[in-house]
């Protein structure tokens, strides 16, 4: 019997998914082998291209202004007084090795105010721009919104500098009324936390000011909305601004679950806690791994479609003979009257771009500070490694290289889904010759790690400048070997899987067929047709 990988609802699913659903993970010194500050952010849209953005430090004249536009939609919001100097940010990190990841919960719809400057993705990029540390962007971040008003819905954000890593939740406070109620937690040394879609800050102490931070009217504007009534330690923010449904439990906390279970397997954490059946259970908000997790480990974790759990997207009809772990849009359908619903999984084909971001305090910023960045599938990227202290973006990585709607055959973007939609044809076998080279990349890439890093400290104590040339050649050297390597990539795989054989040598091919429960289901549904 073939395990359904799709579920009757007993309700009318009304899930609206989001634009931007995305995955995140922090991971602290403590719980890395090198003792690496660690964060992974998948950008996760249909409508978001993938490119590595890029600012340069600036000085900015007195009594400038900065104009904003949404990050989603590029709508013009407003302005905002510009600071004096700014700082470098290459992609979700800047030149001090703070990086900011962000997914969206959305929350109750009533707290967006429509009247806000300052859109998350906008917050993002303009703190990284501003501080230097964790604990001076969450202050940055909540005094913009506070100034000039927060546009968006409920929003997580990872913050991450060498030394710690926080969890912020944020959402607004409704149309016309400036800032936002918010809270922050320290995640403990040697844990790790994950966040996808779902507010998963809930209890939280009120007298710890090392470890957590939070708005003042955090719990008073939940009394005045009506969304809690009981003691002050008893408040949760997330089932006060985001409650737990089914529907965020399946889609985005089976995320979180997914990425736990494989960090450590020893809490058996079972997978009824995420089949949504029981809307009052919770995945804790941080856990310890059972082993220090490598560089390695983590990609690793952003790269998952369920598989070996009751979850797994490989298995069913509905992955089709060859077992791809995909569904297309919309997630969910009905059928005689009754709602049914895909597994959301980590992995996703529209991703636009993600990352793995590793920060360390033994080396300066400028060699410390790594953006393993990746566009495309995560299951099927290649992460490469940009130093935050580049001084240019490559040619196949740069914005405005290409669009969503505007083909380039020198965009890293258009490179990396042409092979992955491919794949799609004759996933179960193409995914393994993907594989193979994407695993022999990065593991090249992380084993010439420390010698780069040895030769660019030693030119870095005598010229920093003479550094940061060094480390932007070599990323952008690597950047533009993986690049060339996937146009030939593309080629290899049209050549050997034409028209559904394999070529296996000049003057041979095999042909793989289907397996053998598909040809089970085609017999039975044509009779004695064929």
């Amino acid at each position: 019997m073939l395990k359904k990988n799709y579920f009757i609802t007993g309700f009318i699913f009304l899930f609206s998914l989001r634009l931007f659903p995305c995955t995140s993970l922090m991971v602290t010194p403590g719980a890395s082998v090198d003792k690496s500050a660690m964060v992974t952010y998948i950008a996760d849209s249909h409508l978001l291209y993938g490119e590595l953005y890029h600012w340069p430090e600036a000085t900015h004249p007195k009594n400038s202004w900065r104009d904003i536009y949404e990050w989603e939609t590029g709508k013009f919001l407003g302005r905002i007084k510009e600071v004096p100097h700014t700082f470098q940010v290459t992609g979700n990190m800047n030149e001090h090795q703070l990086v900011i990841a962000e997914t969206t919960f959305g929350g109750r719809k009533e707290l967006q105010d429509t009247t806000g400057i300052l859109d998350y993705g906008s917050l993002i990029y303009i703190t990284l721009q501003r501080a230097r540390t964790a604990r001076e962007a969450i202050r940055v971040m909540t005094s913009l919104v506070n100034e000039y008003g927060y546009y968006s819905t409920g929003e997580s954000f990872s913050v991450m500098d060498p030394d710690e890593g926080w969890i912020l939740e944020m959402t607004g406070k409704g149309p016309g009324r400036k800032g936002a109620v918010w809270v922050a937690m320290r995640i403990p040394d040697g844990y790790i936390c994950a966040h996808a879609n779902q507010a998963r800050i809930r209890q939280f102490p009120l007298h710890d000011r090392d470890n957590c931070s939070y708005s003042p009217d955090v719990i008073s504007f939940a009394r005045e909305k009506g969304y809690f009534k009981g003691k002050d330690d008893e408040f949760s923010f997330a089932d006060a601004y985001a409650p737990y449904d089914r529907h965020n439990i399946r889609f985005c906390e089976a995320r979180v679950w997914s990425i736990y279970r494989r960090a450590a397997p020893s809490m058996s954490l079972p997978w009824q806690l995420i089949e949504g059946k029981d809307t009052t259970a919770r995945l804790p908000l941080w856990i310890k791994p059972d082993k220090p997790l490598t560089l390695k480990e983590v990609m690793s974790l952003m790269r998952d479609h369920y598989e070996g759990t009751p979850l797994d997207m490989r298995k069913g009809v509905a992955a089709g003979p060859s077992g791809i772990p995909y569904r297309w849009r919309p997630l969910t359908w009905k059928t005689d009257g009754k709602e049914y619903f895909h597994e959301r999984a980590i992995s996703t084909q529209q991703t636009a771009f993600s990352f793995v971001a590793q920060c360390r305090r033994s080396l300066p910023s400028p060699i410390g500070g790594v953006l393993w960045f990746g566009v495309d599938d995560t299951y099927s990227t290649v992460y490469t490694p940009f130093y935050c202290c580049l001084s240019h973006v490559p040619t196949g990585y740069k914005q405005g290289n290409g669009t969503l709607f505007q083909y380039s055959d020198s965009a890293a973007f258009w490179l990396f889904n042409r092979v992955s939609h491919l794949a799609y044809l004759r996933y179960h076998l193409m995914i393994e010759d993907i594989r193979a080279i994407q695993s022999a990349i990065e593991d090249s890439l992380i084993l010439l790690q420390p010698e780069i890093e040895k030769e660019a400290l030693g030119i870095y104590r005598n010229n920093p400048g003479h550094a940061v040339g060094y480390l932007t050649a070599y990323s952008c050297q690597k950047a533009d070997e993986l690049c060339n390597r996937w146009k030939k990539l593309f080629e290899e795989l049209l050549v050997k899987y034409l028209d559904g054989n394999v070529k296996t040598q000049p003057g041979e091919c095999s042909h793989p067929g289907y397996p053998e429960w598909w040809y089970r289901i085609i017999s039975k549904e044509s009779g004695c047709f064929y």
